[in-house]
């Protein structure tokens, strides 16, 4: 029953840094590279909806942040136009409804903390003409826009260049992600928000007490403003002891999660970053440290079934499973993206 339901359902991973991976290659290789490696996992895990985040790595900060971010997104063009029959790149809900209709792959882009804007939010609208729908304003640390929750201890809230950041965003039709954002930021955007709110790839405070993960009351926060929290699939996030980092353990963040905000308010956020860097990094100096972080079966998008497979084990309603699978992620796209006010 699993697999035809998995393959019934709108599958959306909310984050994805695959475009680290691809961009490793020489430009002419990019369409192709992802043809090769990407796509038939895409596919295998039943992928159809997928954000691509710009994630800016620290060799390029500060000078080179901004051509990095401009070449990340000319690569995921560049793969979106050499794979035109498999992908689009999708700037609202139409284009995602006339994708997923032709059979296609919706692809979203999306900013990681932004480093190439840096406080220059006149940036936003060149960066949304270029494809960006989603974006977060820091990563583990600081930036000039705001803090990430490794800087929790700070209190910071948004600067003032972050406000208007949030509001440009919301008039563009970009919707705000705060996955990695720290605890008075997060608090601050709930207080100044008026349009739905995103966490990308976040997991539950409540059952692994960790920075990156939402409270109940964050997450009742975002629910209010008709927004989702997609769950990270990252073992640290999940469970203290490795053993105990596994399919079921994700499970048990996303039913609590659905118990405290609603299981219209649940997606996924892989964050599949073992193969990530298993494309970017030789083998002679693989970092083990990543195969620490995984959930067995879950080192890729091949195993998405697996996470479908867990939730029927849990009992829930096949229409509760496809919506968190990516039915509540399609409906918020389609109200939001690219949609100015």
């Amino acid at each position: 029953m699993s697999s035809a339901l998995h393959q019934r359902a709108v599958v959306a991973d909310a984050h994805n840094d695959l475009l680290i991976a691809v961009t490793a290659r020489p430009p002419h290789r990019w369409a192709g590279y992802f043809r090769e490696r990407w796509l038939p996992q895409l596919r295998d895990g039943g992928v159809d909806l997928q954000v691509l985040p710009v994630f800016i790595d620290d060799q390029f900060r500060p000078e080179g942040a901004l051509r990095e971010t401009l070449r990340m997104i000319e690569c995921a063009h560049t793969l979106a136009e050499g794979n035109a029959d498999e992908v689009r790149l999708c700037l609202d809900g139409d284009d995602i409804d006339a994708a997923l209709a032709d059979g296609r792959i919706a692809l979203v882009l999306a900013l990681e903390s932004a480093p190439g804007l840096d406080a220059n939010v006149e940036l936003l609208p060149t960066l949304h003409r270029l494809g960006v729908r989603i974006a977060s304003l820091a990563h583990w640390g600081r930036t000039a826009l705001a803090d990430g929750s490794g800087e929790d201890a700070a209190g910071s809230r948004l600067t003032e260049a972050g406000v208007r950041a949030l509001k440009e965003m919301e008039r563009l039709g970009i919707l705000f992600d705060v996955s990695h954002l720290g605890a008075s930021g997060v608090a601050h955007v709930l207080e100044l928000a008026t349009r739905p709110v995103l966490a990308t790839h976040s997991s539950a405070r409540a059952l692994l007490d960790h920075h990156r993960n939402l409270t109940d009351e964050q997450l009742r926060g975002i629910a209010a403003t008709g927004g989702t929290v997609c769950v990270n699939f990252l073992g640290e996030f999940l469970a203290t002891d490795p053993a105990d980092r596994t399919v079921d353990r994700l499970a048990d963040h996303i039913v609590h999660i659905a118990e405290v905000i609603g299981v219209g308010h649940v997606g996924l956020g892989p964050d599949f970053i073992k193969e990530v860097s298993a494309d970017t990094t030789p083998p002679c100096c693989e970092d083990v440290e990543y195969a620490r972080l995984v959930v067995p079966g879950l080192e890729g998008p091949r195993g998405l079934p697996l996470v479908t497979e867990a939730l029927v084990r849990r009992g829930l309603p096949e229409g509760d499973i496809e919506k968190i699978l990516g039915g509540n992620v399609l409906e918020l796209f389609r109200k939001e993206l690219g949609r100015p006010n």
